[in-house]
């Protein structure tokens, strides 16, 4: 099979989880999907260890960041097999498949993929991304799912430009929130922030926002017109879908475009094609279930090429809002469901590691 294994002990930052490793022997603990007929559950038992095949690498798992898509996931399962759940994580090459030039063991990995809230996790070589040297793991575990989205989301399919306005529905969310990190940072952009908790408002002024709307207070059409000089929004980051459709479209300029990313509100809407039609409006849609590998791999590249430099230089960090251990996963899963969070909700997978790093 042609795998390169080498032991973490010979990393000084990673000793102390290498020594843990060894005790266990060959079964590694995991979050997995249990499907019943009325709807999965999560539970995190031990399995074997996972082997990397050719192109694929094996990565010692530190964190893993939690996203609502998961909670989908979970809700869906009603029949097969349990499985692995986690779409992003961060850690170290242990091993790598035969084919593998690009990574070693030890070297700090951001990845995209499944099965990411485990001890272990295989990942293919090239959804993996490096690790900025300094950037703690906590943080490097908020990036890779919501950035790779955002990313696709705003510059690859909303062609963002200099200087344009963005409008982010639910920007307390983490691929919202790291939308408007990446429209500051590579475009200068004026960002307008929509949440249905007033609470939450001053909290996105502090996270990048120039303005902030307030849904069911403000009246967004009205804001949008006064920010904007009566132009309108240049794009916007949908992810709450048919309730908001016909606002965000008043609210977009003429060759503006919306790029749903979610639809938390409804998956149905009226249409006014007249609007369409008018304004000259393009309608977006993005997701990785229809993606082909050469097409994820593709938006994670990219990812890479424009925003890690930037998050090296500390210009795209997104705010933790809580963490929670490994054995705690379902728990992280019913937090994230009460929508109280703003940023990020992280797995703590090396939890002990972790804590010393913290401590240092």
């Amino acid at each position: 099979m042609g795998i390169s294994w080498c032991r973490l002990g010979t990393y000084a930052d990673i000793l102390l989880l290498s020594t843990l490793t060894l005790a266990r022997g060959e079964k590694m603990l995991a979050a997995r999907i249990v499907p019943s007929p009325s709807g999965g559950s999560l539970s995190v038992e031990p399995v074997p260890d996972p082997i990397p095949g050719p192109g694929e690498v094996l990565v010692r798992v530190f964190a893993s960041g939690v996203n609502r898509g998961e909670l989908k996931m979970v809700a869906k399962a009603q029949s097969g097999a349990p499985r692995g759940i986690g779409v992003e994580f961060v850690g170290v090459v242990d091993a790598v498949g035969e084919g593998v030039d690009q990574w070693v063991a030890g070297d700090k990995v951001l990845g995209h993929g499944t099965g990411g809230q485990a001890e272990l996790v295989v990942a293919a070589d090239r959804a993996l991304m490096r690790m900025p040297e300094g950037l703690p793991w906590i943080d490097a575990a908020t990036f890779p799912n919501v950035f790779i989205t955002a990313h696709d989301a705003l510059v690859t399919n909303g062609r963002l430009a200099q200087g344009e306005t963005v409008l982010v529905n639910a920007a307390a969310s983490g691929i919202a929130l790291a939308a408007m990190r990446i429209a500051k940072s590579l475009a200068g952009a004026t960002v307008i922030a929509t949440t249905r908790s007033p609470a939450k408002a001053q909290r996105l002024l502090e996270l990048g926002a120039d303005h902030v709307i307030v849904v069911g207070r403000d009246d967004q059409a009205e804001v949008v017109r006064q920010v904007t000089d009566g132009r309108g929004v240049d794009i916007v980051i949908d992810s709450v879908g048919g309730t908001d459709l016909e606002v965000n479209l008043s609210c977009l300029a003429v060759k503006g475009r919306l790029v749903n990313i979610g639809r938390l509100g409804s998956s149905s809407a009226h249409l006014d094609l007249e609007t369409l039609w008018f304004k000259r409006l393009h309608l977006i849609g993005v997701t990785f279930q229809t993606r082909t590998e050469e097409e994820r791999f593709a938006c994670i590249e990219a990812c890479g090429r424009d925003l890690l430099p930037k998050l090296a230089q500390g210009e795209l960090s997104m705010p933790v809002d809580r963490t929670f251990p490994l054995e705690a996963v379902a728990d992280a899963h019913e937090y994230m469901a009460t929508d109280a969070h703003v940023g990020k909700i992280v797995i703590v997978v090396a939890k002990d590691l972790l804590d010393e790093e913290a401590g240092k």
